[in-house]
């Protein structure tokens, strides 16, 4: 009988210490991708890849802008054209209608040779949004488990090996959040280059009435683009605090399932982001 006690003591011990495993790594884990996650996000599309970024910038000064410049000159003929029909075939027209004009043709120029300062902009500001809220994400998710440890003792060892089979499938889940993460972050940068490297071609509409819509559009995306990283930050901050409180779910099983649950909203979340953002900027 000894002997018996002593191997099922071995197997407790050996169980136990493989849970608290799971879960100690778990939040090794997920401090690290919080972090990495707060540090991908805060930063522009040019520090995140310059390699890439450069690419970008060369294909659209050498293929998009020439078409945006042609853009472009239809645009301000047009306005012309349309101002002249508006003042009577120029029998109202003012001196002002055409300095008007010209202030117009100027500002459209400047905004076409400096399309990027533009895009760099509102990356910018919104870099200086996510890392002013960084404060709030700061990789240090501390949870007691000494409670879990004092409730594990007292469980027989065929209950603890199922504890010990949900926590592997908690380990499992922490590594989905990892591939999750990583799909929306990169998701996220690849949509963010497609959508400068096209820059020039709306920002050439924005100086006229009826096509500037095209233009205004584009900025609206650019904003949802730039402030979705705010939204990744606040998902993970939410996330990181309710994991805090696991300890006081009600046991060691609900907790193990509780914190699944809250894994899997926190995937479906991240990858709602994008539209989410959308949705807020119109």
């Amino acid at each position: 009988m000894d002997f018996l006690k002593t191997i099922t003591d071995w197997i407790k011990e050996a169980l136990i210490g493989g849970i608290m495993s799971n879960f100690q790594g778990m939040f090794d884990e997920v401090n690290t991708k919080v972090v990495q996650l707060a540090d991908q996000v805060g930063e522009t599309p040019q520090s995140w890849n310059a390699g890439v970024f450069n690419m970008v910038k060369g294909l659209s000064d050498t293929v998009i802008i020439p078409i945006a410049g042609i853009i472009l000159t239809f645009v301000v003929c047009y306005e012309l054209i349309q101002m002249i029909i508006d003042r009577n075939n120029m029998h109202n027209l003012d001196t002002f209608d055409i300095f008007k004009w010209i202030l117009k043709t100027f500002v459209a120029v400047m905004i076409l040779t400096h399309t990027f300062d533009i895009v760099m902009a509102v990356f910018e500001l919104a870099q200086h949004v996510v890392n002013s809220s960084g404060q709030y994400v700061n990789g240090n998710i501390n949870v007691d488990l000494s409670q879990f440890e004092d409730t594990l003792q007292a469980m027989e060892w065929y209950v603890l090996l199922g504890l010990y089979l949900e926590s592997a499938i908690l380990s499992l889940a922490m590594k989905a959040i990892s591939i999750c993460i990583f799909i929306v972050m990169y998701g996220r940068m690849l949509e963010i280059y497609l959508t400068v490297s096209i820059a020039p071609i709306p920002l050439a509409t924005m100086v006229n009435k009826e096509w500037g819509q095209t233009g205004q559009k584009y900025l609206k995306g650019l904003f949802a683009l730039a402030f979705q990283g705010f939204l990744i930050i606040v998902c993970v901050a939410v996330y990181a605090a309710l994991l805090v409180g696991i300890v006081d779910s009600g046991g060691v099983q609900s907790a193990i399932w509780t914190c699944i649950g809250y894994t899997v909203l926190l995937c479906f979340t991240l990858f709602k982001t994008g539209s989410l953002s959308k949705s807020l900027f119109s």
